[in-house]
């Protein structure tokens, strides 16, 4: 354990409840998925904003909204119901390297998966498995099983390749920690909280180094386990929480 452990924890505790907040909601892409109220609808926006999460917050906000706009903000009706010729707008699409290929075959998942299930929960917990490696692999394996171009498959991150899989990451901690703080939505409950994996990128990682949390600044799967595994010394029911006060060290008070 680290020798200045109370602390860390003691500062990131009240960094935590700092951003933890709705007010930081606006500038943040969970702002996107927070545009709704059905579960459907929120599980698909929130995984367009997720996938797209890299770049500037407004870019990946804008870029998350510019989808749904071209589903006509019913983002779930929107996906089972669509016919070939509803796609043409689509093919004009671009978010960094993410282009309308990659998108129109994330449509096309999202389409067969949400026409055979009420939730894209399942799409993650086909494994029967409750810890993030074979979740987030099971889940890799079960987006990429129709035929697709090679070119999307850098866009869903994996761990049996060292990704940090910061965004799917992200991901899950909007879709499975409580909602109690007006933040997180909460709606996947066979997922245990205490097995999510923080958010790792470069920014995070810094500041976690410059804690003395991580030895090195890699934004790697291995970082995103040794870093998860203090804050569960921390907090072992919820150890995401302490995204907040990472991401809010960071981006937010500028700690490096």
């Amino acid at each position: 354990m680290l020798p200045n452990f109370d602390h860390i924890k003691l500062l990131l505790d009240e960094k935590a409840d700092l951003y933890e907040q709705p007010r930081f909601i606006e500038a943040d892409p969970i702002a996107v998925p927070h545009q709704f109220a059905a579960r459907a609808d929120i599980e698909i926006a929130g995984f367009f904003a997720a996938v797209l999460a890299w770049g500037t917050r407004t870019s990946i906000i804008n870029s998350a909204n510019r989808i749904l706009k071209l589903m006509d903000d019913s983002p779930h009706s929107f996906i089972v119901g669509h016919q070939d010729t509803d796609l043409k707008p689509f093919v004009h699409f671009v978010h960094r390297t993410f282009n309308a290929t990659d998108l129109l075959y994330f449509i096309e998942v999202l389409q067969q998966h949400y026409r055979q299930h009420d939730s894209l929960e399942t799409a993650f917990t086909g494994t029967q498995a409750n810890d993030a490696y074979n979740v987030l692999t099971g889940f890799h394996n079960y987006f990429f099983s129709l035929e697709h171009p090679a070119r999307t498959r850098k866009h869903i991150a994996t761990p049996a390749r060292h990704s940090a899989c910061k965004r799917l990451n992200m991901y899950l901690r909007w879709m499975v920690r409580s909602p109690a703080r007006g933040v997180d939505f909460g709606l996947w409950k066979t997922l245990d909280p205490a097995m999510l994996i923080c958010p790792l990128d470069v920014h995070v990682a810094a500041v976690s180094r410059r804690l003395g949390l991580l030895e090195n600044v890699k934004s790697d799967w291995k970082n995103a386990v040794n870093l998860t595994c203090q804050l569960r010394l921390m907090n072992p029911a919820d150890p995401a929480r302490y995204d907040f006060a990472l991401f809010g060290l960071g981006a937010e008070e500028r700690l490096k």
